[in-house]
């Protein structure tokens, strides 16, 4: 069997940030880790290699996808990879696509990896086999091995189990299995129930997601008498990051001053953040945290007042439970210091 592997710029070796906006290339011999996957499958060639920009994949979908069909077209394929992607928000949401994609036009396998953080499983866990993987790039073959194996079961015509039982995220696809054992539904029911009564610790068969439902707060309804905060994960900081927060993998927010600042001065404040490059921010440090905008607006009577202090974290492999923990801390001040409104930028 033939399969082709889709990666992003940087493992393919040409850049990260500064080359995130680049078009797909198709390479005829196998670059980055796609001759790991090879070496790991004796029954499947990789043939090819794509590679394109995470920012060109998710910012300029149809025009990829154009181009990189005109080239799979031509192409003879029984597999299609994509990644591992770890926690890396955009690279995985490139995979999920290219999964998608492929996955609808050709009819063939896809598989990818992703981190249970990583936006991409949710988006796309439906329409891929999405292995869990590590959170960094030093899970690379740890991630690989499991795609692999999997992969060489479909090459051999091998029953391929349940996904908890594979490796990958449930797909929301529910199959009749027999028991191994013969043991009948109705049996097993009643054997959960003894056990959770009596408070033995059992598994159920029917896994339903939790999903925290929060309801949308009320509208304000006068602006020009509203005190507004501006909170952001742009990573932008004073110069000296005085409360280390991680330029990734965010484990901690901070707060800062901004009573008596117009704008944000460049040789006051900078971006930390490592999920994009930062000359930009760091030149006009009011990208990620527009003070400037907001007195703009305080000044002209569209907003009552702007809160006295900023909040800012950084978002690039922050986990839900860090994020959600933030949201709670810096909302609870904020609910304090009786403010109306929150300005929300992101990366």
């Amino acid at each position: 069997m033939k399969a082709i592997h889709y990666i992003n710029q940087f493992f393919a070796g040409i850049g990260g940030e500064d080359k995130a906006d680049q078009t797909p290339i198709f390479h005829d011999k196998l670059i980055g880790n796609s001759n790991l996957l090879n070496g790991m499958m004796p029954d499947i060639e990789v043939t090819n290699t794509i590679v394109c920009g995470d920012n060109y994949i998710t910012n300029h979908t149809d025009e990829a996808l154009k181009e990189i069909f005109a080239w799979l077209d031509t192409k003879e394929f029984d597999i299609f990879f994509a990644g591992p992607a770890f926690m890396a928000g955009r690279y995985g949401v490139g995979c999920g696509i290219m999964c998608k994609a492929v996955s609808e036009r050709y009819h063939v396998p896809v598989i990818t990896s992703m981190n249970e953080e990583n936006p991409g499983v949710e988006e796309y866990k439906a329409v891929a086999y999405i292995f869990k993987g590590g959170r960094k790039a030093t899970f690379m073959k740890a991630d690989l091995t499991p795609m692999a194996a999997f992969a060489e079961k479909i090459a051999k015509g091998e029953e391929l189990l349940p996904a908890a039982q594979e490796g990958y995220f449930p797909r929301g696809i529910r199959a009749e299995i027999p028991q191994p054992d013969g043991i009948i539904a109705a049996d097993r029911v009643i054997d959960m129930l003894l056990k959770k009564l009596n408070g033995e610790p059992f598994q159920t068969e029917l896994i339903i997601p939790k999903m925290e439902k929060i309801p949308p707060a009320a509208p304000v309804l006068d602006l020009s008498k509203a005190t507004i905060a501006l909170v952001s994960s742009s990573g932008v900081v004073p110069i000296d990051n005085p409360d280390r927060i991680q330029s990734a993998s965010a484990q901690k927010w901070g707060k800062y001053d901004i009573s008596k600042l117009d704008n944000l001065p460049p040789e006051q404040f900078k971006t930390i953040h490592a999920g994009f490059d930062p000359a930009a921010m760091c030149a006009v440090p009011d990208r990620g945290i527009p003070v400037d905008a907001m007195r703009y607006f305080e000044k002209q009577g569209k907003i009552g007042k702007l809160h006295d202090w900023f909040y800012t974290t950084v978002g690039t492999g922050t986990t839900q439970a860090f994020a959600a923990k933030f949201g709670k801390e810096i909302a609870q001040e904020l609910h304090d210091a009786k403010v109306d409104a929150v300005v929300l930028t992101s990366t």
